[in-house]
């Protein structure tokens, strides 16, 4: 993804801090589909599927939800449809509960393999509130840091 730094709304980056300490000390995930003519930018709100498959294959899986995210099979689908559609996605998120907003060596593994031609929002969620979140975007092999959003006490 190259060019300018996507805007995110307002609201949708308190909706993205509500999610995040609604499913905290677990990872939230979700992303954000790209406005279009009259169309505003949506957000959309994923379930975690990450403990859902830590449990059926924990070798393969060994994170559970609180270190990992992973959308389901809907999730995973409507993101791809986008990229066909008018309103391809932007951005995908996901909190980082007790740890900081920073793009780890499996966020990196991760997006790489996948390939969607998006930045990722990582938030930073505290027990009590949202201390920040960082936007990243893909430079070569690497994810640089190119925003930083302010928090909020819960």
């Amino acid at each position: 993804m190259s060019g300018s730094v996507p805007a995110i709304r307002p609201e949708h980056l308190a909706s993205i801090y509500r999610h995040a300490q609604a499913t905290f000390p677990k990872e939230c995930c979700g992303f954000i589909l790209g406005a279009s003519g009259d169309a505003p930018a949506q957000l959309v709100e994923c379930e975690n599927w990450q403990d859902k498959y830590h449990a059926v294959d924990p070798e393969t899986f060994p994170r559970t939800a609180e270190r990992a995210y992973m959308f389901g099979a809907k999730d995973t689908r409507r993101l791809a449809d986008s990229f066909d559609g008018e309103t391809p996605a932007t951005i995908i998120y996901h909190s980082h509960p007790r740890v900081g907003a920073y793009f780890s060596e499996e966020d990196t593994r991760a997006a790489l393999s996948a390939g969607w031609a998006v930045d990722y929002l990582v938030v930073d969620c505290q027990e009590d509130h949202v201390a920040g979140a960082v936007l990243f975007r893909r430079e070569g092999q690497a994810f640089v840091e190119v925003a930083r959003f302010p928090g909020e006490r819960g």
